[in-house]
């Protein structure tokens, strides 16, 4: 199940409290006070990795909970510092404060881990509160409660090649074609109802190279308004390097206009994002084993103008695919981003967690 949109309820560990205890050992009349301090509350954390694509495990368990410090104990025994949790989303994760709508932090990078609730600090015992006029406090303080926090998760795909278009254009057969993906494909609008990503590799190796090609459900006019199934994965293609925009150049698709189909859907694309017009765009004239003549030369004529890499292919026959993977490889190596390390150093811990004492250590209070 693809889910990108998840509210998570998160909750730190609280901080253990301060213990309020007086030594008795033989030959030592006056001891003293020796209550040991609470230990920290366990913070929540969040990393992003490469294992997982889908937020679906927030949308079915939205509540998190970091484990609470232990309480001190005599002989001057700090109590143990409550366990951390780490959630682990996927890479292209946005992170947001639910209430205030702020954008906390971009998971772009794998392996990135940030601190999105912070333990409460346990309680000092009573031994820090002894003076020389005071030697025998009673006073010992509670743990701090931990951060409560409610987050608001939208992943957006990490992909550098993003197929566009009319609903029903052939971009889930082509997908399907182009990699292992196995989309479901129907003669009817709105097959497609999430996203599909497909890894696409060209070359034979040790010069093989490969990229991602995500499958976008069809969008229509006023898609950036929500029409259709509009901002819904409209979202998805902020992140792509290249623009596969497909065109139906047969007459199945009841649109006499080759050419306005594709300004209607960049046009979308602009109002969404304008930045989306900039990018890289490939124009596809698709179904070209059923194509209109007078529309396919329609839509020739037009790539040449505007000097768009432009391709004719039928994702049912095979014609022009071949070539249309190796057109999307080059622009992709062209405009990918600097690829980064996937390999993460050895994490850091934010503060000692320490076990709990020995059943020896745990004596009496009093």
């Amino acid at each position: 199940m693809f889910i990108d949109e998840a509210r998570i309820r998160i909750k730190a560990g609280d901080g253990g409290n301060g213990c309020m205890a007086f030594r008795r050992e033989k030959f030592v009349p006056r001891g003293g006070p020796s209550g040991g301090d609470g230990g920290h509350g366990g913070d929540i954390l969040m990393s992003s990795s490469l294992s997982h694509n889908t937020l679906v495990h927030f949308r079915f368990n939205p509540e998190h909970k970091a484990q609470r410090g232990g309480h001190g104990l005599g002989s001057n025994c700090s109590g143990y510092a409550g366990e951390s949790t780490t959630l682990k989303v996927p890479v292209g994760t946005l992170l947001y404060n639910d209430e205030t709508g702020e954008l906390i932090h971009d998971f772009a990078r794998p392996n990135e881990t940030i601190v999105i609730a912070k333990g409460g600090r346990g309680g000092r015992g009573n031994q820090h509160f002894a003076t020389s006029t005071h030697q025998a406090p009673r006073e010992h303080e509670l743990g701090r409660a931990g951060e409560e926090r409610t987050y608001r998760l939208e992943l957006r795909l990490l992909a550098d090649a993003g197929l566009v278009g009319y609903p029903n254009v052939g971009k889930s057969t082509l997908i399907s074609r182009l990699s292992a993906a196995r989309p479901k494909i129907a003669n009817y609008a709105f097959t497609t109802l999430e996203p599909n990503l497909g890894v696409v590799s060209v070359g034979e190796w040790p010069h093989e190279q490969s990229f991602t090609v995500a499958d976008l459900p069809g969008l229509i006019e006023g898609a950036h308004l929500g029409a259709g199934l509009g901002i819904q994965f409209l979202k998805h293609i902020e992140r792509t390097s290249v623009i596969v925009h497909l065109v139906d150049v047969s007459d199945a698709s009841n649109r006499p206009d080759p050419v306005e189909d594709f300004k209607v859907i960049t046009e979308e694309l602009r109002s969404f994002d304008p930045a989306l017009v900039t990018r890289p765009t490939v124009l596809v004239a698709a179904k070209a084993d059923v194509a209109n003549p007078d529309k396919l030369k329609k839509l020739t004529t037009f790539a040449k103008r505007r000097k768009l890499p432009f391709y004719v292919i039928s994702a049912v026959t095979g014609e022009g695919v071949e070539a249309l993977k190796f057109g999307i490889a080059e622009l992709v190596a062209i405009h990918r981003p600097v690829s980064i390390e996937t390999e993460a150093p050895a994490p850091v811990k934010l503060k000692p967690n320490y076990p709990p004492p020995p059943s020896s250590a745990r004596r009496r209070s009093s």
